[in-house]
């Protein structure tokens, strides 16, 4: 019984620790946000999507840089994700691992949200989190 309670005190530890290694802290003043489009922006076709970031360095995922993180792009997203475990990769949260600080994407005629959030090396937003105000588009 002693066994088992140990080992299972050493995994729950293990984990706790594997789980705060992968949290990077962002500076004070890092701040993500949209050179564009501009919020309440309307759009014919496709949307060009630029990203802006001050106080910190854009890296590519898995690439353990002090003060540095690529750009998630969170599109239609009513919750945010998890902001301790690595971001999933759906259609409303697009990840830019290599780096990239723009893209084209396709949306569908109507109104939509988009918000930016920066990860850390393993996709995990940094602690404290540094997320762009959400903004709001439509597609004519």
């Amino acid at each position: 019984m002693k066994n088992i309670l140990l080992t299972a005190t050493i995994l729950f530890l293990s984990q706790i620790l594997y789980a705060n290694e992968l949290i990077s802290k962002s500076p004070e003043n890092a701040v993500v946000y949209f050179v564009s489009p501009a919020d309440g922006a309307v759009i014919k076709g496709k949307v060009k999507v630029v990203f802006g970031l001050e106080n910190m360095d854009v890296a590519p995922a898995g690439t353990m840089k002090e003060n540095s993180g690529h750009h998630h792009l969170l599109i239609n997203l009513a919750e945010l994700p998890d902001m301790t475990q690595p971001l999933p990769a759906t259609a409303q949260i697009v990840h830019f691992g290599k780096g990239q600080t723009e893209t084209e994407i396709e949306l569908p005629k109507g109104q939509h949200t988009l918000q930016l959030l920066l990860g850390n090396y393993a996709h995990v937003p940094h602690d404290a989190p540094v997320i762009s105000r959400k903004i709001t588009i439509t597609v004519e």
